[in-house]
């Protein structure tokens, strides 16, 4: 069976992505890593960033013999795997990716980090914090928090992927989003379907943001469609 690497999203681990990881089981020979700092992975790295992030997943194919693998990320794990298919084309046949954030300046990053605040996460939404302080044991879910925020301002500063990057990547590609996300515009996402020479575009129905909310038997269907 093809190899198929599933890539979680930012403060997320590989865990969220296990019931998919069970759909496609029986198709795939199926990967699941944890990056830096994310999931109970230790990480000695002062910085998160996309770059850390790729090199965690060139690390783990090698540790594991995989010349080449598809790759299916959400969220930010989209963007890795973008990343990956615009500066190592040779290790990712194919990529797929659900809700990812392409688009960056300072503005965006502003809007985006007033969600990670973990004062307000654990007054507003106590059953959340808890989940991110028993997703990222031992490491202090807070730290995660911190550390994504310093790496979205810096995306903001510095998009690792222009505009102009897209345009060079010729990995077959399927790019998703959900009808109702409210984090990922469909304008964003149209554009770099456009973008790139090799592409798809899918419009998830009744989909938000999250992954838990996404209709997994439905992701399923169209990752065993196009990962062949």
């Amino acid at each position: 069976m093809k190899p198929l690497l599933l890539l979680h999203g930012a403060i997320g681990s590989s865990n969220q992505l296990q019931p998919l990881a069970g759909k496609l089981a029986n198709s795939y020979q199926i990967h699941l890593l944890d990056i830096s700092g994310h999931g109970g992975n230790s990480s000695s790295a002062d910085a998160f960033s996309i770059e850390l992030f790729a090199a965690d997943v060139l690390t783990y194919m090698d540790s594991k013999g995989l010349d080449k693998v598809s790759i299916f990320g959400y969220s930010m794990g989209g963007y890795v795997g973008m990343y990956l298919a615009k500066h190592h084309p040779e290790r990712v046949e194919r990529l797929a990716t659900l809700a990812t954030k392409y688009h960056w300046d300072p503005a965006i990053a502003a809007r985006e980090i007033q969600m990670l605040n973990p004062e307000k996460i654990e007054q507003k939404l106590p059953a959340f914090a808890e989940t991110l302080k028993q997703r990222h044991a031992p490491a202090d879910w807070k730290a995660v928090l911190a550390k994504t925020v310093e790496m979205m301002i810096a995306m903001g500063n510095n998009n690792p992927l222009s505009s102009s990057d897209f345009a060079g990547i010729n990995t077959p590609s399927l790019i998703m989003l959900g009808d109702r996300d409210k984090m990922v515009s469909l304008e964003e996402t149209v554009n770099v379907y456009k973008a790139l020479p090799a592409a798809e575009l899918c419009i998830l129905p009744a989909t938000s943001h999250p992954i838990e909310q996404v209709n997994i038997d439905l992701l399923a269907f169209l990752l065993s469609r196009v990962m062949v």
